[in-house]
């Protein structure tokens, strides 16, 4: 793609709308020297510029002649094949919350309402163009990937244990239930990654004290989707999307984002439902107290009951809880060490391995 070697110290951000006063507005908003904005009034125009220019960020309207927004959206995540351009996407007061959540479903980053208020424009555009950046100095397309779970991760203290933990967890019963070596491995990405997604969920709804409100929720569960599109260019991680994008489906087709039923959801991903469920009821949170083994396993027996879960996959989990309950809790030390060599394992090899000390091996 061309690019104007002027612009190297700026961002540079297309905003598409058919509405004059909204793109100056816009325009002026993202002012240099630190953004180079580049107007066009309809969604052809958007499609030409993309095809022909490199961008960071793309503002696009939901209305517009000729090819609206969605469109657009379509076109950039399908034709372009660009996972990882953000795209947020705007909105009027005329649009519905289902308006927002099927930008999202198609792969929109963000979304704004008009009309703008110039901080929170600002704010994210420049939370998108800022990790588009980070994104396009990474070269290894795994080494981004698990960049970007770090990254996750760190924004809430208590979530980087949660991913050392069902990794672990998730492979010690893969063992039980008899994977082989390969789906093993499938699994122990996926648990590593599985809430990868909410890098693209916003400050304001992912760490909102509160209930969230229906249009919140339903960029919350976008998550799974976004978290998805983000390993799909990776054959390596094939197998490990499905758990990404599955763990919050439910056997009787009530789940996210696919209402997939019974076996229709992926293997891997109902025996991960399990691991996570299992670990957020029995670890300590601020905002609740840790439950014990037995009342973790009545809570599952009754999801099993209720058709929530794969009822085979449960009593399996079940026996493993009963007859094996401290193998679920490692050591803190032993946790440490795990969720380090996590990461380098894959930073290092582009695989994940498991030694001895993990007690797996590939």
């Amino acid at each position: 793609m061309e690019r104007n070697p002027a612009w190297d110290r700026l961002y540079r951000v297309l905003v598409a709308d058919d509405e004059p006063s909204q793109r100056h507005l816009a325009m002026a908003i993202l002012a240099p020297p630190k953004y180079h904005v580049a107007l066009v009034s309809d969604g052809l125009q958007a499609v030409e510029r993309l095809h022909g220019e490199d961008f960071d960020a793309v503002l696009l309207d939901k209305r517009m002649p000729l090819m609206d927004g969605f469109a657009v959206l379509s076109h950039i995540r399908g034709k372009l094949g660009d996972s990882l351009l953000p795209v947020i996407m705007v909105t009027g007061h005329g649009d519905s919350g289902d308006d927002v959540a099927e930008a999202l479903r198609l792969g929109a980053t963000d979304f704004i309402r008009k009309p703008y208020d110039p901080l929170e424009l600002v704010a994210r555009v420049d939370a998108a163009v800022a990790h588009k950046r980070l994104v396009d100095q990474l070269e290894d397309a795994e080494s981004i990937l698990f960049a970007q779970a770090r990254m996750a991760e760190a924004r809430d203290r208590h979530t980087g244990d949660h991913v050392a933990r069902v990794a672990r967890n998730a492979v010690l019963f893969g063992q039980v239930v008899g994977l082989s070596g390969r789906e093993l491995n499938d699994l122990r990405r996926g648990a590593v990654l599985h809430d990868i997604g909410k890098l693209g969920i916003p400050d304001a709804i992912l760490l909102k004290p509160g209930r969230l409100t229906d249009e919140e929720w339903s960029v919350m569960r976008s998550h799974s989707v976004i978290g998805e599109r983000l390993v799909s260019g990776m054959r390596s991680m094939r197998e490990a999307a499905t758990v990404i994008r599955s763990h919050h489906e439910r056997w009787d087709g009530g789940g996210y984002p696919d209402g997939l039923k019974g076996e229709s959801i992926p293997l891997l991903a109902r025996l991960f439902q399990l691991v996570d469920i299992h670990d957020a009821l029995s670890c300590e949170r601020p905002y609740k107290e840790a439950l014990t083994p037995t009342e973790v396993a009545r809570l599952l027996e009754d999801e099993a009951a209720c058709r929530w879960r794969d009822p085979d996959l449960t009593v399996a989990f079940l026996r493993l809880l009963h007859e094996r309950p401290r193998d679920l809790i490692p050591a803190p030390d032993e946790l440490e060490d795990l969720g380090q060599s996590i990461f380098q394992d894959i930073l290092r090899t582009g695989a994940l391995t498991w030694d001895r000390t993990h007690g797996a091996t590939t």
